[in-house]
């Protein structure tokens, strides 16, 4: 394979299942972070319709992360109460 230093084969599997899940979780991550980011465009905008369905997708993509481990709980919370109140500050 790709440069694996182990020796055994269940260290080579667990090398092997290591790369899957930093794809995966990379992919998550990005998915959440392109949300945010377009969640501040529309809030440029100001259509708070679009801003309604963004959250829920930011909301469903933090649960995913949080769900693998990538955030924590905390971090889910704050971020979602943070935004809720840009939108109703508009």
């Amino acid at each position: 394979m790709f440069g694996e230093m182990a020796n055994h084969k269940s260290a080579q599997k667990r090398s092997r299942q290591t790369i899957k899940k930093n794809e995966i979780n990379s992919q998550v991550l990005s998915i959440l972070k392109t949300n945010i980011s377009k969640f501040h465009e529309y809030l440029k905008s100001k259509n708070k319709e679009d801003l309604d369905k963004h959250l829920s997708l930011i909301n469903s993509s933090l649960a995913k992360a949080v769900k693998k481990g990538l955030v924590k709980k905390q971090y889910v919370s704050r971020k979602l109460s943070s935004l809720s109140k840009k939108i109703k500050n508009i």
